[in-house]
């Protein structure tokens, strides 16, 4: 291989807590190494459509620019969850939309800009992405983020802890208000298609139910727990829902379906806040958390992983790797290759010590 003189570095799809902190070991340890590191604006954006910046689409990442960020939410760099490069949406004379290949044009972008190789910071979308480039031979080392930890390969993920740790402040709030007005609280948090943040976040709220997307939720199920707690002179009930949660039969609460980008789930909360109140006649409100989830300040757990995941990708492509993602196997970080991190969803385990733990604390399920 030629010798590595440039990286970049790019964040695509959902913000989540720690994106910063990557960037920034990134940048520090590329610096170490005697490369220049640049970052690409608004996932590929900043090569695609270099003329919508003012000063360029590319940022360079000198460690002075990089300094004090480690703390911050979001990315410097911008993301953005459309404009897939193997299934660019692209217009047709007749006004429609068919989606293009356009990732040979973005690698000789690549080349143009001489970088020699590409550190991906994203979830299970944008390291698909990432693989293919791989196999078109550009070096790729990816980083695992979703706040949703259903990337396979790593145990966890940066972004989870901080969603959960504000989710189960959230909830703990509202257990207050519910009580006082003897109200069924219906909280919906992220989670498209793995139930990861409502799991743990309800269960350490001590919430009463909590609905996942691998659990397809039975209401006479959940009506039927909401009544005993009354029997037994419980005043209210928080009940946890994941956006991505379904009824038995039934599919998910789309907004939004476009081409070129994922469906956008929503309303789940609300679905079950009014069939619970007319099913059980209990006063009964929703609230959905949603983005707050993904801003702010990481937690110290999620800091760490990311600076250790950013130093680990900087040394993966010093090591010669490609094609790999830095994955977390405590203690240490360890390579996986991109096709087995992106070949399946890591959803939760049925079987699983955490849903083990739920069931025996009495915690409905909706099955």
């Amino acid at each position: 291989m030629e010798p590595i003189r440039r990286i970049a570095v790019s964040t695509g799809g959902g913000d989540a807590p720690g994106l910063n902190a990557v960037i920034r070991a990134v940048a520090v340890a590329a610096h170490r190494h005697g490369w220049e590191c640049v970052g690409i604006r608004d996932g590929y954006n900043g090569l695609f459509l270099p003329e919508q910046y003012p000063h360029g689409g590319l940022i360079k990442l000198t460690p002075e620019r990089v300094r004090g960020i480690t703390h911050l939410g979001g990315t410097i760099l911008g993301t953005t969850n459309r404009g897939n490069p193997i299934k660019y949406p692209t217009p047709q004379p007749d006004g429609s939309l068919i989606e293009v290949d356009r990732s040979d044009e973005l690698l000789a972008r690549f080349r143009e800009q001489g970088v020699d190789a590409l550190i991906s910071i994203g979830g299970d979308g944008s390291l698909t992405i990432a693989n293919h480039f791989a196999k078109k031979g550009l070096r790729v080392v990816g980083v695992p983020k979703t706040i949703d930890n259903d990337l396979d390969g790593t145990v966890i993920t940066f972004g989870f802890d901080t969603a959960v740790s504000f989710a189960t402040e959230c909830i703990d709030r509202l257990h207050s208000t519910a009580e006082s007005h003897a109200r069924v609280m219906v909280v919906e948090v992220m989670g498209r298609y793995a139930g990861w943040i409502a799991l743990n976040s309800g269960i350490s709220s001590s919430s009463d139910v909590i609905l996942l997307p691998e659990i397809p939720y039975r209401l006479d199920k959940v009506v039927d727990a909401l009544k005993a707690r009354t029997a037994n002179g419980r005043r209210y009930s928080i009940v946890v829902v994941a956006e991505g949660a379904k009824p038995e039969g039934g599919g998910h609460a789309v907004i939004e379906k476009r081409l070129g980008a994922a469906e956008r789930l929503g309303g789940a909360g609300e679905r079950v806040a009014r069939e619970i109140g007319e099913a059980s006649g209990q006063e009964t409100r929703h609230v959905v958390l949603g983005h707050l989830l993904r801003g702010g300040s990481p937690t110290t757990f999620d800091r760490l992983i990311s600076l250790r995941f950013g130093a680990a990708a900087v040394r993966a492509l010093a090591e010669g790797q490609s094609g790999i993602m830095v994955a977390l196997d405590p203690p240490t970080v360890r390579y996986v290759p991109l096709a087995e991190a992106t070949s399946r969803m890591k959803v939760v385990p049925l079987d699983c010590d955490t849903v083990r733990t739920a069931r025996e604390l009495g915690i409905c399920l909706g099955d």
